[in-house]
Parts: C-alpha cells; sequence; structure tokens
C-alpha cells in the first residue's frame, strides 16, 4: 500500500511586487511530500527556499498555485484558520532557537501545550518525556540561557514535537551550532524520523542536507533536483 500524501504543492508561485519592482521568488513550483519522508529542500541564498518555508509553515500565502496539508487547501484559509493550523500541524524549528532564555527546559517545552489549554499534568509530563528523548533528562530545571547551543536546539525539537504535529519543519537548524553538535542533532532527526515523524528541512549546507532520505534543490526560484538516489552527485550537479 502506498503512503499518503500529505502534502501537494502544485504550480505553485510566489511575486512580490512594489510600484517599481517585481520580484518572482517561486516559479510554478510542484512537489509531494508523503507521510514519513524526511526531506531536505536546499539552495543558495535567494533561490526561494526560505519562501517554500514561509508557505509550507503557513506563515504566508503563494500568489498562485495551491498547497494542501493533510488533505486541506491551507492557501484559502483565513488569519485565524492558519495561525490554527500552525498550532495544531506544524511543529517549527527555527536556526535561532526561539526559547525564553530565563525560563526553564520543561516550562519552554510545556508552553505550546498550555496555549493549546492541555491539562496541566498532562503538559508537563509530556513535556518532560520529550526532554527525556532528545537527551536533556539531567536538563530538566536548567533554564536556556545555562545550556549550549546544541542543547537549546533539543529543546526546540522537543517543543515541536509537543502537540503532535503532522510536520516537523526545520529551518537551518545547525545554522547556529558547532559542527560535533550539528551531527548530534541530525542524528536525533533520523531516530525521530525512523519512528515516523514527516520532517521537511531547510538548508543551505550540502552536508545536512545528506542526513535527509530526499533532497530538493531549488535555485532561481525553480525546482532543479528531486532525488532520494545519488544524492551527493544531484547537489554537486544542481547546487
Amino acid at each position: 500500500m502506498k503512503s499518503k500524501s500529505l502534502i501537494k504543492i502544485n504550480n505553485l508561485s510566489k511575486i512580490y511586487q512594489t510600484d517599481v519592482l517585481k520580484t518572482v521568488a517561486l516559479d510554478d513550483v510542484s512537489f509531494e511530500i508523503k507521510k514519513g519522508e524526511f526531506v531536505a529542500i536546499m539552495g543558495p541564498s535567494g533561490s526561494g527556499k526560505s519562501t517554500i518555508m514561509h508557505i509550507l509553515g503557513a506563515l504566508d500565502k503563494p500568489t498562485s498555485g495551491s498547497y494542501y496539508l493533510d488533505g486541506e487547501n491551507v492557501g484559502r484559509l483565513n488569519d485565524d484558520q492558519l495561525a490554527d493550523i500552525r498550532n495544531r500541524k506544524i511543529g517549527f524549528i527555527f536556526q535561532s532557537y526561539n526559547l525564553l532564555p530565563r525560563t526553564t527546559t520543561v516550562k519552554n517545552v510545556v508552553l505550546p501545550m498550555a496555549y493549546a489549554g492541555i491539562d496541566p499534568d498532562k503538559r508537563e509530563a509530556r513535556a518532560i518525556s520529550l526532554l527525556k528523548l532528545v537527551g536533556l533528562s539531567d536538563h530538566l530545571r536548567h533554564t536556556s540561557n545555562q545550556l549550549s547551543g546544541g542543547q537549546q536546539q533539543r529543546v526546540a525539537i522537543a517543543r515541536a514535537l509537543s502537540m503532535t504535529p503532522s510536520i516537523l519543519l526545520a529551518d537551518e537548524p545547525t545554522g547556529n551550532i558547532a559542527s560535533a553538535q550539528a551531527e548530534e542533532i541530525m542524528s536525533i532527526f533520523q531516530k525521530l524520523n525512523q519512528d515516523g515523524n514527516t520532517i521537511i528541512m531547510i538548508t543551505h549546507e550540502p552536508d545536512i542536507a545528506e542526513h535527509a532520505k530526499r533532497i530538493i534543490v531549488i535555485r532561481d526560484g525553480k525546482i532543479v533536483a528531486d532525488s532520494t538516489d545519488h544524492k551527493q552527485k544531484i547537489i554537486k550537479n544542481s547546487y
């Protein structure tokens, strides 16, 4: 039985228009992502990968074309509905972590569940379980500003998992951490994917992209490669 498509992008374009300038950020892009995939979307600065990330994250809408997440046409939703999609179905992991600095790791992970009105006892137990999952069982009561960059990103991953989202959307997740810690973060992503999580990672780093099972390369707003085979060759020939 074939895996169901979780994401469908059809003929997606995004144009930024001012009085004097028209910028085509995405140009007729189409692809699908199935439940359980680990996909890296990569490209150089200005390629359009950040625009794709904003649209996938329901942070922006396309100029034309469609984006379906779990069968729902995200481009047709109003602002309140987009906020609901972000809270329920998308777990964000940012380059800058976006943690509260003087707040414990547990409380940082609890926040999305608190906003969703989940019972306090259940949300703290889940936060502790997720922090143990990412290897931070000894840092439950540390504040985030007492942690290394790699440890802070682990907290961010636990927080992203807290609402059991349909997708984990990681934007340059290793951009602010040392290479050894970056490898540890990628190992966590690979384990999460093995456990069934769908992961979409935006990156400009070929060595980071190679940890994914599939690589989509974008340049000048167009997809120039999309493959699960010969990943290094695909990157070298397309990037």
